[in-house]
Formats: structure tokens, C-alpha cells, sequence
């Protein structure tokens, strides 16, 4: 097993069915969690009891010294990182802009971008050409939000994935001569714990319905995309933005 995964805020959601899927395609995986340490170390022992490798490291992506933690384990007991999953995100309740306070905002962009941010930069570290390595690819989570706006719930939110759009575009155009592939899914309304936080749960199945698919998205169907942006079979795009959204 030479392949080596990272998934950022990999305990739930679209971060643990990607994990999942990147174990049955032959990564050693590392689960980043932040909070729910029985979430992520659930993950690892299912991708362990079918005979995959898998470790769960704490951290929070917001801290820089999280982070080099996390890359340094992995290094440790993986080996050469290969691949990166910018999953960890958050959303808030949903309100309008002009109810917004400072500390809301900066939380949403410290997790959301900066972030992804710092993981990638430890991951073009080791993967680039230009540090003696051997390539490798990146994928972050964006959301159909950014293009969207989130108007009336989390123009925030929706912000902070705009920013994930323009850091993917610009970071594959820096990256690509040296050997990294990168490039966004952008998910639509997908049935996932995070709907929990913005305080109208039922809103998945609600708007999920006026998709032209006429239903919300898996986690599955999603992590299904990452994972081969991640693959060879991905091999010359770099640089795109993937919507996953039931045509939305």
C-alpha cells in the first residue's frame, strides 16, 4: 500500500464516505477530526476490519500548529503523503448579513479557507516536484453555494466556498508544473450533519425536491467524485470546479 490520503474533517458526512471509498481503492488513509474523536475512530476501525489502514488524528485546521501535527503523524506512520482531501468546513444558522457578527465571520473563515489553506501548503510541500517529490493530487469540498450566494441563510458560508473556487484555480496553476493535480467538488444539498447546525434540518429534503433530479444527494455520491479527481483517471484536469448538485 504505497498511496496515502489525508481527509480533513473525515469523522462524518462527505469527509467519512470518502475515507471509506479511498480505503476500498487502496490508500492508507488519515481521518483529521476536530471534536468527535468516536466518529473518526469509528471510520478507521471499519476501514481497519476490512482490511485497510486507517488512523484518526486529531486537529483543529484553524491552527497552524494542528496542522503541522497532523502532516508530521502522517508522515510518521503512512509515509509520503499522495493525496489531500480539504473537507473540513462548517456552516452556521441561517440569518441574514446584516445580523452577522465579526466572530461568526472570522470562525466561518478561519475553518473554511484558511484552513484549506495551511493543509494544502503542507501538502505541496511534500508532493512537489520542487521539494523532491513525486506529485500528487488535492481536492477541496466547495459548494454550489459560491455560485448561488446563500442569500437570506449564510451569505458567509457561500463566501468562504467562493473563496475555496478561486484558491483551487489559482493554486492548480502554481502547482501544476510541479506535478499536483488540483481541483473542487462542488456539492449541492446532500444529506449530511451539517444541515443540523443552520437550525432548518428539514431544509435537505425540502429543497433536495427542486432539483431537476428531485431528491438530495448521498454523501457517497459525492465522495464517489473525489475520489476519482484523485485518480489517474483524472490525470489531465487540473483546476476544475465539479458540481455534484442533482443538476442545480
Amino acid at each position: 500500500m504505497d498511496k496515502v490520503m489525508i481527509v480533513t474533517g473525515g469523522g462524518r458526512g462527505i469527509g467519512a464516505a470518502t475515507a471509506l471509498l479511498g480505503a476500498e481503492r487502496g490508500y492508507a488513509v488519515a481521518l483529521n477530526y476536530r471534536s468527535n474523536r468516536d466518529a473518526a475512530e469509528s471510520v478507521a476501525k471499519h476501514i481497519a476490519s476490512k482490511g485497510g489502514k486507517a488512523i484518526a488524528v486529531a486537529g483543529d485546521v484553524a491552527v497552524e500548529a494542528d496542522v503541522l501535527r497532523l502532516f508530521e503523524t502522517v508522515d510518521r506512520q503512512l509515509g509520503r503523503l499522495s493525496a489531500l482531501v480539504n473537507n473540513a468546513g462548517i456552516v452556521d444558522r441561517g440569518t441574514r448579513v446584516e445580523h452577522m457578527g465579526a466572530e461568526r465571520i472570522a470562525r466561518m473563515l478561519a475553518i473554511n479557507v484558511t484552513g484549506s489553506f495551511l493543509c494544502a501548503r503542507e501538502a505541496v510541500k511534500r508532493m512537489s516536484t520542487r521539494h523532491g517529490g513525486p506529485g500528487g493530487a488535492i481536492v477541496n469540498v466547495s459548494s454550489i453555494a459560491a455560485r448561488l450566494g446563500g442569500a437570506g441563510e449564510y451569505v458567509d458560508y457561500a463566501a468562504s466556498k467562493g473563496a475555496i473556487d478561486t484558491f483551487t484555480v489559482g493554486l492548480a496553476k502554481e502547482v501544476g508544473p510541479e506535478g499536483i493535480r488540483v481541483n473542487a467538488v462542488r456539492p449541492g444539498i446532500i444529506r449530511t450533519e451539517i444541515h443540523l447546525a443552520s437550525g432548518d434540518p428539514a431544509r435537505v429534503e425540502r429543497i433536495g425536491a427542486t432539483a431537476p433530479l428531485q431528491r438530495p444527494g448521498e454523501a457517497e455520491e459525492v465522495a464517489r467524485a473525489i475520489v476519482w479527481l484523485l485518480s489517474d483517471e483524472a490525470s489531465y484536469m487540473t483546476g476544475a470546479l465539479v458540481d455534484v448538485t442533482g443538476g442545480r
